[in-house]
């Protein structure tokens, strides 16, 4: 195995903020290459994943109550999900050399000094799985949260750490044979969902506006409902479970879709007032926060590398152009990933 504790380059490009706000506060710029520190490996990015804890970071996480807000230095950079080549590895590391191209989702839900919308991010060896050989780095690093949090919700938790949206552990209930909704199935979360879903056996429902019809039956979606046409909840019966991946304080609605012992999963549970309901009609309403796994991308690269699971691409940015990519994820209505290329 190579091992390198230094890079020659001691400067980098990266998208940083020094104060929050809207997509104008992201500034292209010099930064400090980022130290390795012992079970790390230095990454050159090739292909920076966008997801919503990036603008949650940019608005200083405002839509957390303030218990929940972490603390966050400036300058700050943000960003978890990158695809790249090893550049350098630090002792203790095992499994990954340098030249090794490479994916993942970086210290998610933690926040450290190195994060991905920059040439270079350190990483923890564990974050980290070998990049499937059958796609390419945009594809590779549109991945990792969304398909992690589609894989956590509804097939394998992964992982002991509390639950900090809620007492309890969430534990995902077996979908072969089932009936599985996915609300806002085009989107990140939802378009993954439909597809493991599907691989793991489950009838499935997909909900989103009609354009993304054939997109969603093209990955396997057994049934559609376009909610611009009628709210999904008045149209879909029999469900044995709902993955909300928009969730929020309508998610309840989704309570009289469910058959008895039915399951909600709400991605984004905060707001969520139907707990008193389900639990007089005996249903379970479950949710996680996702957290890095290289062990589980390890298990996902083979299904995206031998194109069981695809990878849609909204759009594409240049990393100098993040603003205009976060302003592409505010007008919403986005099919797939957002993805800002590097080099």
């Amino acid at each position: 195995m190579t091992t390198a504790t230094t890079t020659t380059t001691t400067m980098m490009k990266a998208i940083r903020l020094h104060a929050f706000g809207g997509p104008e506060v992201l500034r292209y710029e010099d930064a400090p290459v980022p130290a390795l520190k012992l079970g790390e490996v230095l990454v050159r990015v090739h292909a920076v994943g966008i997801n919503p804890p990036d603008w949650y970071l940019r608005e200083g996480y405002r839509m957390l109550p303030p218990a929940w807000q972490p603390p966050i230095a400036m300058p700050a950079i943000p960003g978890s999900d990158v695809s790249g080549v090893v550049e350098a590895v630090a002792p203790g590391v095992q499994g990954l050399a340098v030249g090794d191209e490479v994916f993942g989702m970086v210290r998610f839900p933690s926040y450290g000094d190195s994060a991905a919308y920059a040439e270079y991010v350190t990483a923890p060896a564990s974050d980290l799985a070998h990049k499937p050989a059958g796609i390419s780095h945009v594809q590779a690093a549109a991945a990792p949260m969304a398909l992690l949090t589609a894989w956590q919700f509804l097939i394998e938790l992964g992982h002991d750490h509390p639950n900090p949206l809620q007492p309890q552990m969430h534990r995902p209930v077996p979908v072969e044979g089932k009936t599985v909704l996915i609300n806002g199935a085009a989107g990140g979360v939802g378009h993954f969902a439909v597809q493991v879903a599907k691989v793991k056996g489950a009838h499935v429902i997909a909900v989103a506006s009609g354009a993304h019809e054939a997109f969603l039956r093209g990955l396997g979606a057994d049934e559609f409902i376009d909610y611009t046409q009628g709210a999904p909840e008045e149209v879909a019966r029999g469900v044995d479970l709902v993955l909300d991946t928009l969730g929020g304080p309508t998610t309840g609605r989704f309570l009289q879709t469910l058959k008895p012992g039915g399951v909600l999963y709400p991605v984004f549970p905060l707001g969520y007032t139907g707990a008193d309901e389900a639990a007089q009609r005996g249903f379970t309403v479950s949710a996680t926060q996702v957290r890095s796994s290289g062990a589980q991308l390890v298990q996902l690269a083979g299904l995206l590398g031998a194109g069981t699971v695809r990878v849609a691409i909204d759009s594409t940015f240049a990393l100098a152009d993040a603003r205009s990519a976060h302003e592409r994820a505010a007008r919403g209505h986005i099919r797939g990933k957002i993805v800002l290329t590097v080099r």
